[in-house]
């Protein structure tokens, strides 16, 4: 059984579609004959995102500890609870692709590592998208996206799983399992959307790689990798 684990933080705009496309993948994932289950961790929501993920989410965990670090631990320790074999991670302001969770489960290794692609740039400069996509991603890739990240049982609870971290808590998880020798299966496919917005949730994340991009953009030499 899977357990996709979705932190949010006051989104209820994007969280919605976000739900409905895992909805869409776990069907998906039936045909299949695997199950699975959808947790969503509340951090400290003021909005409408409680009354979107109680509609449709299987469980529903609220915190107020304004750390996604702490949210995807809670979340991936309720799948745990709940048996999980596999728990996958994504974002709120994220959609996935029907194959997702399949992707995932038959990636053949004991982490999934994919990556992230932006359908909507809003007011992002046409030199900024050139620049994000400068370098092609392939196989093999170096990118650690808590957007589109799985991981077995077994490997999250031997690497310590997520850290109280404010950022880069899935790099960290991520190179715990490289430590540790796991399996990593680093792919360009499955590959979900994520959003582009100026103001995200989770500082030093991808919004705020984004960010960063552009003021490399505007000055030539500063530089900016893919996270």
């Amino acid at each position: 059984m899977i357990a996709i684990v979705i932190p949010a933080h006051n989104e209820e705009q994007r969280l919605l579609a976000c739900l409905q496309s895992v909805r869409a993948s776990m069907r998906h994932l039936a045909t299949h004959a695997v199950s699975a289950t959808l947790v969503v961790v509340l951090d400290a929501c003021d909005d409408g995102s409680a009354r979107i993920a109680h509609a449709h989410a299987d469980h529903v965990i609220e915190i107020d500890a304004r750390n996604v670090g702490q949210a995807r631990s809670a979340g991936a320790q309720r799948g745990l609870e709940l048996g999980a074999d596999w728990l996958a991670c994504t974002d709120a302001d994220t959609q996935v692709p029907e194959d997702w969770l399949h992707g995932q489960w038959h990636c053949g290794a004991d982490v999934f590592c994919g990556i992230v692609r932006v359908d909507d740039w809003g007011d992002y400069a046409p030199e900024v998208v050139r620049a994000f996509h400068a370098t092609v991603p392939r196989d093999g890739h170096p990118h650690v996206h808590g957007a589109n990240l799985g991981l077995s049982r077994q490997a999250y609870l031997q690497a310590g799983g997520f850290l109280p971290a404010t950022a880069h808590e899935d790099v960290g998880l991520v190179r715990r399992c490289e430590q540790a020798g796991l399996r990593i299966a680093r792919r360009i496919a499955p590959c979900v959307v994520t959003s582009a917005r100026r103001d995200p949730r989770a500082r030093e994340g991808f919004g705020d790689f984004l960010l960063t991009l552009e003021r490399s953009v505007a000055q030539p030499g500063a530089g900016a990798g893919l996270g």
